[in-house]
């Protein structure tokens, strides 16, 4: 009981939603560059739905019933591709470069957003 893994919540042992805070910290530092103009535009709107990924995959996590852990799980991935086509309008807008880590993240995160839906219809225990 020594390693502090059994102390970690169920969410928090989630590959996934480890991924998800990951990329939280590199759009904060991504978008610490932005004009100061963007603080409460597109920034914000970044950085927000960057957060609702994680936080909806724990939500969903904590929650009694498949088709709610689901729901939260398609929330998350929503914002994923919300967050992604963001960070493409800002790298538009020349606010900042295409980051590949960044986009190999999203691409990761998706992804494993998507297979842990599917485990969970395929369990279906609802």
């Amino acid at each position: 009981m020594g390693n502090g893994e059994s102390f970690k919540r169920a969410h928090e042992r989630l590959e996934v939603w480890q991924e998800a805070m990951q990329l939280v910290e590199m759009v904060y530092v991504a978008t610490a560059t932005f004009p100061a103009e963007e603080r409460f535009g597109l920034t914000a709107q970044i950085r927000r739905s960057a957060v609702s990924v994680p936080s909806n995959i724990a939500e969903g996590a904590a929650r009694r019933s498949t088709p709610e852990y689901l729901r939260f799980l398609s929330i998350a991935r929503g914002s994923l591709s919300e967050m992604s086509t963001q960070l493409q309008i800002a790298a538009r807008l020349g606010y900042m470069k295409p980051i590949p880590d960044v986009d190999a993240l999203v691409d990761r995160v998706f992804a494993r957003l998507t297979a842990l839906m599917n485990a969970l219809k395929k369990r279906g225990d609802s």
